[in-house]
């Protein structure tokens, strides 16, 4: 590997010595690893997190003796090696030590590569784990010392309120009433993890957090020989899939997150929100359900033509067996605890009337009312169950079959509040808190539908529904060509009369019947399971207002939308999905407030939104307009969309929520949920707010329990603090911070485009330097990388979808989407100042911007951690897979000088020249997976140049996909 000033500079200090050591005993023989005893206050933050460094060491140690003890000594020592060489490449800058590493990756044989791989893969998913533990660990040391509320929790934006005198609680009760916070699960293909490796590490988390409590010689040795067999059990299970992910996979994969976390955390959240309001004298009524899941599995359906309308009912079907099964486990559970007898504790008169209404009749439970009544509520929700999803879907415990079903999941919860309040009347309070509570807040949370699931389509694939139709009716002949205008007059005709366009007597192109299907499969189903089950629709690649109306149309023809469009107050069109655009390329984005001004014109729309509670969706999409216009205009131009829509939305008195398409990675909106909603526009959150959680990120935020339950929390913290802190607190010079943002903007989109849609041959350097074509091939999701790229001669960056295409970048270091354009556009602000005193100014103004702004302080932080984990030295790599020389070298000389005034201007403006200077922690952690993320970069490299060349032998193109799945788990938000 060869090592240039610039490459140089891509990468951090020296490591610590603890840091060091880590590395440098990662894959030795483990030894017994002692409890960490608590850690006295006043130390550093070296000490806090020497803990971490042990678990890391032991756990690589396990590591170790697996490998050696599965694959044998040759193998271990080949990777020890290759281990040793990288760690003082890294630690020592050594060109030896780099010429070492790659003479030693290239004499791999195909088996010891793959073994090689495998190794330094577990070791990213290892470290992974720790470093979530430590999370924990902290935290509840924190609490354990009585520390004041940590940024991101309820207690902490409560007590930001109070502060700031914002805390009542008619004002709060208000928030709860009206708020709608909803994280959404999408199945977007950057999980590369297959549930068996979830599912295994896991285990191992548990494993290693049971090792911070106090345990005997003989308890540890069991923990120890536990995660040895857990770990052994990660490297005898096959990595990849054999065949791409099925949307029923994918539907599974999500479901394990909710019986991980969400069906218990999220009843606990609401439980410690409502003790967090009391703590502040703002008790209130119990708090209504606005904190909800979604989910876009099973219902997406742009670009995927595996969705359908079996899909959608194999979803909403799959997704209620759970959580029946979670009620029904949890009722008979407290048919065990709550033994209360009438002899010794008297019950309500509502308590009595379940009781009486139960089937047991057993002698022995006469004097028990509580578990009467539970087997009567267990009897009604089992045969709830069977009528909405038949027999033998849901397992259980022998219940009367001529119970009568629930009509939703509200007398569900009914009949469960019963008990809560016969218990608080009869001094029995206590008995609901453990698990009867937590069952009533999951029915009014996940009803008998669990999560709500979007539908979302193609606009283009809507009008060449509505053409068909409309064609086959004799009503339009060539809707396609008709002018936006015309558009608008044939749609708003037939929306305002009650006949359809189709006939039961012709027959339609299996587009027309598909899409249809799927409308028709969400009535079924809003029937089945009530309106929250589905009740959103995504148009994606919103242009014009037709775009919208043609939904309706749809929904119209299949019954969803009931009344004519047209009518005012309540004849008016009602009970439909509400129709949300999504607006995605930076061009949408500055049309979406005219689109939604225009539609809010059209006649009957104004009664439709009165009809959906004076609320009105819109999504705005990271991914396409970074893509479009690079890091820095993405972010702006949503910024500015989110503020027209505000002012329209406000001038017309319609309620706005902001559906947020974020993604894994910086470069499609990802980072810190806290600090993201925190940096939103002044009156874009107001208590409304959802947004989608992606890809891998699903695994590295839900999969643990704990964590799971710290993200949750901060997005209703951070939602908090945005909705209801002063607006006051804007930047003095807002105005002048938005034109020279403008002006960074502009300058930032040109560099952008320059580089990617301008440059003759950049297609090709994409496509050569990226394992775009082998991530192509990988079984990560049942989505296509691409609409259009199964000819390479046709291939274009316009068509590659953009999680690939942010994916790819990740791959080879560069993470390219998160920063590229930043260094020019600052370059350009500051070089046109008239001498060096409006230079200073001007570098004054970007400061202060820094210092004040939570918009542009946030973007900054981003792409700090983004450049920190960007590396030329490893990029130039890739950049030898490009066959033609003269092209190759000028891209990457390009991107380098990109990355280097990039570097450079951060710097100026934060006045840090290292990397993630104010999270050292996380710093730390990036050095530390370095040595571990090279070997699979340059593998991956010396791997795909075989693949390309010719090669078939099969462990060739495995060992490709293995560095994928290890480089993607080293990174953590890639996707």
């Amino acid at each position: 590997m060869t090592s240039s000033g610039s490459a140089r500079a891509a990468r951090h200090n020296d490591a610590s010595p603890a840091s060091a050591t880590v590395s440098h005993a990662a894959l030795a023989p483990a030894r017994a690893h002692a409890a960490t005893p608590p850690k006295p206050a006043g130390r550093g933050r070296e000490d806090k997190d020497q803990p971490l460094f042990q678990d890391i060491r032991y756990l690589g140690r396990l590591l170790g003796d697996v490998v050696r003890e599965q694959e044998g000594d040759a193998v271990f020592d080949v990777v020890e090696t290759i281990r040793q060489s990288a760690v003082k490449f890294r630690r020592e800058d050594d060109h030896g030590a780099a010429q070492a590493l790659d003479k030693q990756l290239c004499a791999l044989t195909p088996e010891q590569t793959v073994s090689v791989v495998r190794a330094f893969s577990y070791f990213s998913h290892l470290a992974n784990i720790a470093e979530d533990r430590h999370h924990n660990r902290r935290r509840r040391i924190h609490a354990l010392a009585g520390s004041a509320p940590q940024a991101g929790t309820v207690a902490y934006a409560l007590s930001r309120l109070a502060l700031a005198g914002s805390i009542d609680t008619a004002r709060l009760q208000r928030f709860f009433d009206d708020a709608l916070i909803v994280p959404v699960l999408t199945a977007h293909p950057t999980e590369v993890q297959r549930k068996s490796i979830l599912d295994a590490q896991h285990d191992i988390a548990r494993l290693l957090a049971e090792r911070d409590q106090p345990l005997t010689a003989r308890e540890r040795a069991r923990n120890e020989a536990l995660l040895r067999a857990r770990v052994t059990t990660l490297w005898q299970t096959r990595m990849l899939r054999d065949s791409r992910l099925s949307v029923a996979d994918e539907i599974e994969n999500a479901l394990s997150y909710y019986r991980a976390t969400f069906l218990n955390e999220i009843p606990a959240l609401y439980a410690d929100i409502e003790d967090a309001l009391a703590e502040h004298g703002t008790a209130q009524a119990r708090l209504p359900a606005f904190f909800q899941m979604g989910s876009w599995i099973g219902g997406d359906r742009d670009g995927n033509p595996n969705v359908t309308a079996a899909t959608l009912e194999h979803a909403i079907t799959r997704q209620a067996a759970v959580i029946f099964e979670h009620y029904l486990d949890e009722v008979h559970a407290l048919g065990a605890e709550l033994s209360v007898s009438n002899l010794l504790s008297g019950s309500s008169e509502a308590l009595k009337a379940l009781a009486q209404a139960s089937p047991d009749q057993s002698p022995h439970r006469v004097d028990e009312p509580y578990r009467r009544a539970l087997i009567g509520v267990y009897a009604r929700v089992a045969a709830t169950a069977r009528a909405l999803l038949g027999d033998g879907v849901v397992r259980t415990r022998g219940a009367h079959r001529d119970a009568t079903p629930y009509a939703d999941a509200a007398e569900f919860a009914r009949d469960l509040n019963v008990l809560i309040d016969s218990l608080a009347a009869h001094h029995g309070a206590s008995l609901s808190a453990p698990r009867l509570a937590p069952l009533a807040r999951a029915a009014e949370v996940f009803g008998f539908h669990l999560a709500s699931i979007d539908l979302r389509q193609s606009s283009d694939v809507h009008e060449a529904v509505i053409a068909e139709l409309l064609k086959r009716a004799g009503v339009e002949d060539d809707y396609a060509s008709l002018s936006e205008a015309d558009k608008l007059r044939v749609l708003l005709a037939e929306l305002a009369q009650p006949r359809l366009l189709r006939s039961p007597y012709l027959e339609y192109s299996p587009l027309v019947q598909s899409e249809l299907g799927v409308v028709e499969a969400a009535r079924a189903t809003r029937q089945r399971f009530g309106a929250r089950a589905v009740r959103n629709y995504i148009i994606s690649h919103t242009e014009t207002v037709s775009d919208l109306v043609e939904v309706l149309l749809l929904q119209k023809e299949t019954g969803l939308l009931e009344g004519t469009l047209g009518g005012r107050g309540a004849g008016g069109a009602k009970n439909g999905l509400m129709v949300i655009p999504l607006f995605e390329t930076i061009a949408d984005l500055r049309n979406a407030a005219s689109i939604m001004r225009e539609f809010f014109a059209l006649p009957g729309i104004d009664a439709l939104i009165a009809h959906q509670g004076g609320e009105q969706e819109v999504m705005l999409g990271y991914s396409d307009s970074n893509k479009d216009g690079g890091f820095l205009t993405s972010n702006w131009e949503l910024y500015r969309a989110e503020l027209a829509l505000v002012a329209l939305f406000k001038e017309r008195a319609i309620t706005l929520r902001l559906f947020h398409g974020r993604g894994g990675t910086v470069g499609r909106g990802g980072g810190p949920t806290y600090q993201a909603i925190l940096s939103q526009p002044p009156g874009t959150v107001e208590g409304q707010i959802r947004l989608t959680e992606q890809g891998e990120v699903i695994a590295s935020k839900f999969g643990n329990p704990e964590i799971g339950r710290r993200n949750l929390e901060t997005v209703i913290a951070a939602t908090l603090e945005a909705s209801l802190l002063p607006q006051g607190n804007a930047p003095a010079h807002l105005a002048a911070f938005e034109a020279t943002m403008q002006s960074l903007s502009d300058a930032a989109m040109a560099a952008y485009r320059a580089l990617v849609y301008e440059t003759p041959g950049f297609t090709d350097y994409f496509f050569s330097s990226t394992p775009i074509a082998e991530i192509a091939e990988l079984n990560i999701g049942s989505r296509p990388a691409s609409r259009k790229l199964q000819d390479p001669k046709n291939r274009r960056i316009e068509d590659l979808r953009a999680i690939p295409w942010g994916f790819s970048w990740g791959q080879c270091r560069l993470l390219l989407t998160g920063w590229y354009g930043f260094g020019s556009a600052v370059a350009a602000y500051l070089e046109q100042a008239a001498g060096e005193t409006e230079r200073a100014k001007r570098l004054a103004t970007l400061k202060k911007m820094y210092k004040t702004w939570p918009f542009f302080s946030t973007l900054l932080s981003n792409m700090d951690m983004v450049l920190a984990k960007t590396d030329l030295a490893v990029a130039s790599r890739y950049a030898q897979l490009v066959e033609d020389k003269k092209l190759r070298k000028h891209v990457f000389e390009r991107i380098v000088a990109e990355w280097e005034r990039t570097s450079h201007a951060l710097g100026e403006i934060t006045g840090k020249q290292e990397r993630l200077a104010d999270n050292p922690l996380l710093a730390r952690s990036i050095k530390n997976r370095f040595p571990y993320l090279d070997p699979l970069n340059h593998l991956q490299v010396e791997l795909i140049k075989r693949h390309r060349s010719g090669d078939t032998n099969t462990r060739v193109r495995r060992g490709i996909h293995l560095t994928i799945n290890g480089i993607a788990a080293g990174l953590r938000n890639t996707g």
